[in-house]
């Protein structure tokens, strides 16, 4: 079993930026993908970013790409997601997650273990 710790959310300002860290622990971290949500009120948690088990291979939702960028370092076991030019529509919780393989997916259910999520606010 994974444990997963988000952390780094907050208020920005529209246009700001702002970095997301998730601590995991309790498995061998390089070994699987891992990615990130994000689930606005009301709605359902949908894809963002993933990132395969070596940081070679990424996958970004069209709403962040050219904005977000995710990453990992697998020495600190730690995967980030620096989020560039906040729009009030990327106001969500954020949730990271470990993929249950290697392969970098855009599907929740091929992700295995979540954390308890960050919340980011961006105001307009």
């Amino acid at each position: 079993q994974v444990q997963l710790v988000e952390s780094g959310g907050g208020l920005v300002q529209a246009g700001g930026s702002l970095r997301l860290t998730c601590a995991a622990s309790g498995r061998t971290f390089s070994s699987y993908a891992m990615g990130w949500f994000r689930q606005a009120p009301g709605k359902e948690r949908v894809f963002v970013a993933a990132i395969r088990r070596s940081g070679g291979s990424t996958l970004y939702a069209d709403s962040v790409k050219g904005r977000f960028t995710i990453s990992r370092d697998n020495a600190k076991n730690t995967v980030y997601l620096q989020m560039n030019s906040l729009k009030p529509e990327d106001t969500a919780v954020y949730y990271c997650a470990t993929g249950r393989t290697a392969w970098v997916s855009t599907s929740r259910a091929d992700f295995g273990s979540w954390g308890e999520g960050t919340q980011v606010t961006v105001s307009s």
